[in-house]
Order: structure tokens, then sequence, then C-alpha cells
């Protein structure tokens, strides 16, 4: 049995699906200043400096791109601090110092730390999964202060004079640009 629809309910239902699909499309094509991205940030000159840093420019870079590159650079650092804290645990002489940096690259690795944290970003990214990301990049700081201190509000900072505390907030700070990002993608920003 045929369904009879009438032409106009069609061309209705062709324009409705039209107009959702624009919608959707443009939220994801859309291009914010890196002005206004860089001061939503916790670190606005450190946003600018990392989003202008982006090869070929900012001008007339969409979300999505600006995402991508920053999850780009955020994966980069992570992966140079991993080598660092390996560096650190290796010339350790200090058992303190040695159980601090160990208990840095668990909170830095891939199993349960920023490097996973990054790779979810990077498939939630792939999926248009926009929350997804902004979840991941969260992850990231969080696991990040981890290292830096401690897994409880009561646990002692570790007086590290190495170049480790750096590059936790070096990471942080980038993830914290992504997190931006994500609330214009979502649309918790405007």
């Amino acid at each position: 049995m045929a369904m009879d629809i009438k032409p106009s309910l069609l061309s209705s239902l062709v324009v409705l699906l039209f107009l959702l699909f624009a919608q959707s499309s443009n939220a994801t094509n859309k291009i914010v200043e890196v002005n206004k991205i860089c001061n939503a940030t916790l670190n606005p000159s450190f946003c600018s400096k990392i989003l202008n840093s982006k090869p070929g420019g900012t001008n007339r870079a969409d979300l999505i791109t600006l995402a991508k590159y920053t999850i780009g650079v955020v994966r980069f650092n992570v992966t140079n601090t991993i080598r660092l804290i390996k560096s650190l645990i290796r010339n350790s002489t200090n058992s303190d110092a040695k159980d601090h940096y160990e208990l840095c690259l668990k909170h830095f690795d891939y199993e349960e730390g920023a490097l996973g944290e990054v790779v979810y970003a990077e498939k939630m990214l792939k999926a248009k999964d926009y929350q997804g990301v902004n979840v991941a990049a969260s992850g990231v700081m969080a696991t990040v202060e981890g290292c830096v201190s401690g897994d409880s509000p009561s646990d002692p900072v570790f007086p590290d004079h190495s170049s480790l505390p750096k590059y936790a907030e070096y990471v942080e700070q980038v993830a914290d640009i992504i997190c931006v990002i994500c609330n214009y993608l979502t649309g918790i920003y405007k």
C-alpha cells in the first residue's frame, strides 16, 4: 500500500530537513574571533599565543579546525611531558622525588592519564561529540592537576624544582582552550 503524501507536506519536510542540516553545519563551521575565544580562557594571552601560532593562521579558521589544532598541540605536549617524567625517574636519586614522578607518569600516561584523555578527545571530535571532547579536555586538566597538587586536597604538594610543573601548566592551559572552543561548538557560548 503506497503512502499518499501531499506535495505541500513533502516540500515542507524537505525544507525542514534542509533547515536542520544547515543549522547543525553552521554550528560546526562557525568562525569565532581568537580574541573572543581567548577572553573566555584562564590565560587569554597564552591562548592568543597558541591559537595565533597555528600554521596558516587563524584568519577564517572555523571552530573544528581550531579544536583539531589545539588537540594536536596538547597531544604533542603531553607526549613531551611523559618523556620528561621518564627522564626524571631515571635520573632521580631521591626516593620521594622518584615516587612523585612515578605518580605523575600515571597521571600523564595512556592507561589512566592525560594521554588517554587526549586520544578520547580525538575520537569524540571525529564523532562530532563536542561535549565528549569537552569532558576529555577537562579530564586532561584534572589528571595533570593530580600530578602537580596530589590526588587529594590533604596530599602535601611535592616541592618539585624540575621543569615538570611548567610543562604541566602548559598542558592544562591548552586543555582549557579546548574546553572553551567546545563550549562554542555546543552552543554554551554564542
